[in-house]
């Protein structure tokens, strides 16, 4: 059979027919699927809308804790250590006895002090008797009055000896009662370097021991310049002692990021800024009956500051970039623009907004990660502003 040329088949007006056929139909779907693209409706993002509350922000300073005393305890006499009292890290009352240093010598210097006191009480008495003798020998005009005048000196010397020797026998009983070391405060014993039979001095560099009287703690902490100035203006009062009592009570975050059980009050502002750091030094003051804290704990003050009408923003409604806080704000027409926002504080899980945004804006609540600059999208309803609605 013979077979026909190709060019002469395609030229049959079945064969072109079908040929445009399905043409037609191969550009009718691509059409098709660009106009149901083109047709499709923005994203539904969920969106807040900004108003103004009274919101509490909190604030931490970290701070180091003292005693209320701390005392070091060093020896005002030189000599051995006879006695230690008390261990390590034990609690003592005020007068208790600590350490004994041998009195030996002191209790020679006291009985020789004694022994000129009573040369010098004799010396007096013979004085006396000399003024005694002489005065009437005046009278009479037996002797010049020159005489009187000498014993008298004489009485008189004898006198300041015997008032020197008795400041020499208190002098030696202060000595012997230094010996005896006792607390000056309740507290508790810090490290005891020195040990029985050590020989210890006034010259001394390290204190025997330390005593803490930890029934209150100060915890001390710096603040900016900026904040002192916040600080000082949310408070009513003229003076900044006036302020500091308006101030409500603080907490105390421990090391190991618990919160201390009892709050403490700020009960000191120093007097000027640090040069170096541009901060100054506050104390807080914290019951502490139980002796849970010690001299030398670190931890943080967690000062709470009412603010009357504030915009507040979720943090999962932020994103961080170089440092830098945005947020994805809608404009009218529902296109959205990444804004900067300056933060002032933060309370709990949303951020206190200084600057950047203002009543009535609205912003972009969650999946900030999926958005671009210049979309469009629909705005949804989003539980955080519920949220912020309530507070």
């Amino acid at each position: 059979m013979k077979v026909e040329n190709k060019s002469l088949l395609l030229r049959r007006p079945g064969v072109l027919f079908y040929s445009a056929l399905l043409i037609t139909v191969l550009f009718g779907c691509r059409s098709t699927e660009e106009n149901q693209g083109a047709q499709a409706p923005p994203p539904t993002i969920p969106v807040i809308t900004l108003t103004k509350s009274a919101v509490t922000t909190t604030k931490d300073y970290t701070g180091t804790l003292e005693g209320k005393v701390n005392v070091e305890i060093r020896p005002q006499v030189d000599g051995y250590l006879d006695k230690v009292y008390i261990d390590e890290g034990a609690f003592v009352q005020a007068g208790q006895l600590l350490f004994k240093i041998n009195d030996q010598p002191y209790q020679q210097q006291l009985n020789n002090a004694i022994a000129v006191m009573h040369a010098a009480e004799a010396t007096l008495s013979n004085t006396q008797l000399e003024v005694d003798k002489v005065v009437p020998l005046v009278k009479s005009n037996v002797v010049s009055p020159i005489q009187l005048k000498t014993v008298q000196a004489a009485h008189q010397v004898a006198k300041a000896n015997l008032e020197q020797a008795k400041a020499a026998v208190g002098s030696a009983k202060i000595n012997i009662a230094f010996t005896n070391i006792k607390a000056p405060v309740s507290g508790f014993i810090g490290r005891i370097p020195r040990r029985l039979g050590s020989l210890v001095g006034k010259s001394d560099q390290q204190p025997l021991t330390t005593l803490s009287d930890v029934h209150e703690i100060y915890a001390y902490f710096s603040i900016g310049e900026s904040d002192f100035i916040n600080f000082k203006a949310q408070y009513s009062g003229k003076t900044l002692t006036e302020k500091i009592k308006q101030i409500p009570p603080v907490s105390l975050l421990l090391a190991d990021y618990t919160t201390y059980p009892h709050k403490g009050h700020i009960t000191m502002v120093d007097g000027q800024f640090d040069k170096n750091t541009g901060s100054i030094m506050l104390r807080a003051t914290f019951p502490n009956a139980d002796g849970l804290l010690r001299a030398g704990n670190t931890g943080k003050v967690r000062i709470d500051q009412v603010h009357e009408s504030s915009l507040m923003v979720p943090q999962a409604s932020t994103m961080e970039l170089q440092n830098k806080v945005f947020v994805y704000k809608l404009a009218d027409s529902n296109k959205i623009s990444r804004v900067m926002i300056d933060i002032a504080g933060k309370s709990g899980a949303d951020y206190l907004i200084k600057g950047g945004l203002k009543p009535g804006d609205r912003i972009v609540s969650t999946g900030l990660d999926h958005l671009q600059e210049g979309m469009v999208i629909t705005p949804g309803n989003s539980p955080a502003a519920a949220k912020i609605a309530k507070k």
